[in-house]
């Protein structure tokens, strides 16, 4: 029996002479030169599981460097496919665009946010082949819900101004890709959670600082109208339901005196709304549930020194406390630079992080075990942030 490895080892050199034959190949667009999809070997022995088959991960790209690209993770062969979207859609002009800043799959369909392209490229899941793309401005990030897609957009042009205009939440139907609604929301807002009948989204009123946006709006799905804004705290970013259907609001402070924090909203007792029912006094630029935990990173910055401050924790999701302050446990967290992107495999439990290192070349994707130890690492994009799985 031929092993495993020595089978992507065959597999990686033919596809190393496609791509190496495709350099010289004349494509579709006029003077421009389709970028091969580069592979790497994932290290190790990635898990072959009946639910996952691997994952997408979109790299942001520096702004203004129309950089976006996407890659995917194989674990069904064990490769890492760099940069797919270009030698799978050769006739696409500038490629993916500018600055990635989501990724969902839904059905058969993966979204990609592109948010200074101001559209969502729409992507067959299994191919990566594009199928059509969806215009709107200023997109941020991407939910689903009942056979439509809800994309949350600043509305307004990308610059900092205080007079920048309310954002809002644009209703997508998955099957034509047409925009069917929107509602107006709170200043810039980010990232949504649909919990029964109503979505929760996080404005952050980053344009406008210093004067930041504070609340998380409600919207009822069936009207599609935004019923509540809920005060939590300045400059939100972003959402997270639990088991409990709490929801976990992050707040990146004002980076000079009030510092990033962690809410808690659910129903009180006797109440039948949502209100925030805990602050977590830690730092959080992102964060993933799995059971009844929370891993979280901060990259905490801070006008004053010109520094960040970076930390990785578990928190129980049940008591509300902090059970860990590094969820990485042998040590190489001192390898990464910038954190940038964190999921969890929905199977195995493995952890992944990103690092976006100097925000202008490669990034680095790290794999650790449940358990918070090195598994492997393989070379990005510019800017890893999003990942989204892809079920088998």
């Amino acid at each position: 029996m031929i092993s495993p490895h020595i089978t992507r080892t065959i597999f990686l050199y033919f596809l190393t002479l496609l791509a190496v034959a495709g350099k010289g190949a004349t494509s579709c667009r006029e003077d421009e030169l389709v970028v091969p999809t580069e592979y790497d070997i994932i290290p190790g022995n990635p898990p072959v599981t009946s639910v996952i088959r691997g994952f997408y991960l979109v790299n942001e790209g520096n702004m203004g460097s129309n950089k976006c690209t996407v890659d995917f993770c194989d674990f069904t062969t064990g490769l890492y496919a760099r940069n797919i979207y270009a030698e799978r859609n050769p006739d696409v002009i500038k490629e993916l665009g500018d600055v990635g800043n989501d990724i969902g799959i839904y059905g058969s369909k993966l979204y990609i946010v592109v948010n200074c392209s101001h559209k969502v490229e729409v992507l067959d899941a299994r191919s990566g082949i594009r199928i059509g793309q969806v215009d709107i401005p200023n997109c941020r990030y991407v939910r689903f819900y009942r056979g439509k897609a809800y994309v949350s957009s600043y509305v307004g042009p990308v610059l900092i101004d205080p007079d920048a205009p309310k954002g809002a939440i644009f209703e997508v139907d998955t099957a034509s890709l047409a925009v069917t609604r929107r509602v107006s929301v709170g200043y810039q807002p980010e990232e949504m959670e649909i919990v029964g009948d109503y979505m929760y989204v996080a404005n952050s009123g980053g344009y406008r600082a210093p004067a930041y946006d504070n609340t998380v709006s409600v919207i009822q799905m069936i009207d599609f109208k935004q019923v509540e804004q809920i005060p939590v705290g300045i400059n939100l970013h972003r959402v997270k339901q639990d088991r409990y259907r709490q929801l976990w609001v992050s707040s990146r402070g004002d980076y000079n005196t009030r510092p990033s924090r962690l809410y808690v909203l659910g129903r009180k007792p006797g109440y039948n709304r949502y209100a925030v029912t805990d602050t977590i006094p830690v730092a959080c630029s992102n964060m993933a549930v799995r059971g009844d935990s929370l891993f979280y990173y901060a990259t905490e910055w801070n006008d004053y020194t010109s520094s960040n401050t970076i930390s990785y924790g578990i928190i129980d999701i049940r008591s509300k406390q902090v059970v860990s302050t590094n969820f990485i446990t042998d040590g190489t967290e001192r390898e990464i630079t910038i954190p940038y992107g964190i999921a969890i495999h929905p199977e195995t439990g493995d952890i992944f992080v990103t690092d976006a290192r100097n925000y202008v070349s490669s990034g680095t994707l790290y794999c650790f075990s449940p358990d918070g130890k090195k598994k492997w690492s393989v070379r990005t994009g510019d800017i890893p942030a999003h990942i989204a799985f892809l079920p088998e």
